[in-house]
């Protein structure tokens, strides 16, 4: 059986203020190509669809024809999941008349939790769609009380899933979370950290044949060559601009994982340019001026209106910055906000208090601040 691997296209994705949708069609083009030449049997969008819960219509327009094509045109089935930006609700619309046409997009837990199966000469290969959950959901729908952590609610997915499946047969994850030593990049929104860490262990995913992974935008397999991460169809920050994006083929016989990546080319690249101002204007530095460019310039005197001048060259420079020598202070700044990038919605209000108050938060000011924020969590997947 031959499956095409894709996550995270971000539909709507507004990056620097510019919109993407443009990028966005092009290269899912190229990914319509891949199909049209590959031939799979199945396709998995592993989640993030969309960029917000509320997307603006002209990526509602996009998907809509991406999937029209696959299903109608191509006549291959879709397993698809939310992710942490797209909203179950709106994602759920019309789900049971789309399965009746082979798109299967699960949001929710509900129901009994089936896999869908396919069939090859080898027999079948059972999918089993996990969209992105809060622990609570998993708690409440398994009505066990000692899930609290991202990992805590993924062991009790994968037991229900072992103790009533034969795992000797093959069987493929589909779902949406952050694998601890997965690598990850300024784009992408944290998880939820509510009550425990969002890192889940790889460990816990060894007895499927493979593990089709989104919400990490770089492709990389965690531990194991099955599991995996596609990565992004498009580099979405600078932060990326070293990854190399694509979709990931997976063949799988009776025993073998077979994994091929195909890369994907867009229309417009993401760089990081380094120079100096009047190199830029007499040269071309980046090998194409039509690229996103972040430009870091070398020059330490005095220039009038280096964006102005530069972007009648480069139109789509989209940071400009001068690069100088970085004192110590900048240093511990930058270590700071790099410490904090990692830390929680609650953490981070627990250090706003801490400076302002000069003390710790009580322990039931932080319960009751831990409630508000899994509340807007909530209320935002919702939209």
């Amino acid at each position: 059986m031959k499956i095409i691997h894709t996550a995270d296209w971000h539909l709507g994705k507004i990056v620097n203020n510019v919109h993407m949708t443009e990028d966005q069609r092009y290269i899912l083009g190229q990914f319509l190509d891949i199909v049209k030449k590959e031939e799979p049997d199945a396709i998995i969008i592993a989640g993030d669809l969309y960029d917000r819960s509320i997307p603006p219509k002209e990526a509602v327009d996009l998907l809509n024809h991406v999937l029209t094509e696959l299903i109608d045109h191509h006549k291959v089935p879709v397993f698809a999941i939310s992710g942490n930006h797209d909203s179950p609700d709106r994602l759920e619309f019309g789900n049971s008349l789309f399965r009746s046409r082979q798109l299967y997009l699960d949001t929710k837990m509900k129901g009994e939790f089936t896999p869908i199966t396919l069939h090859d000469s080898h027999g079948p290969v059972h999918f089993h769609l996990v969209p992105y959950l809060e622990p609570a959901e998993v708690r409440q729908y398994f009505e066990d009380e000692t899930i609290h952590s991202h990992h805590e609610a993924m062991e009790r997915l994968v037991r229900h899933i072992e103790e009533t499946h034969d795992m000797s047969e093959r069987h493929i994850w589909v779902g949406h979370a952050f694998l601890a030593g997965g690598m990850e990049s300024e784009s992408e929104e944290r998880l939820s950290m509510i009550g425990g860490s969002p890192y889940v262990d790889a460990s816990l995913f060894e007895n499927f044949r493979y593990v089709a992974l989104g919400h990490l935008h770089q492709p990389q397999q965690i531990t194991r060559e099955h599991i995996r991460y596609s990565g992004s169809i498009l580099k979405y920050s600078f932060s990326e601009s070293n990854h190399k994006k694509g979709v990931t083929i997976v063949n799988l016989d009776d025993e073998q994982v077979e994994i091929k990546k195909i890369p994907l080319k867009p229309k417009r690249d993401m760089e990081v340019v380094e120079g100096y101002f009047e190199d830029f204007m007499t040269k071309d530095l980046p090998e194409h001026p039509d690229n996103y460019l972040h430009i870091r310039l070398l020059d330490d005197g005095q220039l009038i209106d280096p964006m102005g001048k530069l972007r009648k060259k480069y139109p789509n420079i989209l940071r400009l910055e001068r690069s100088v020598l970085t004192s110590d202070k900048q240093l511990n700044d930058m270590t700071k906000i790099k410490e904090r990038q990692k830390m929680s919605h609650a953490d981070l209000f627990s250090s706003f208090y801490e400076e302002m108050k000069g003390e710790e938060i009580p322990e039931k000011r932080k319960q009751q601040v831990d409630r508000i924020i899994a509340g807007l969590m909530n209320e935002e997947r919702e939209k």
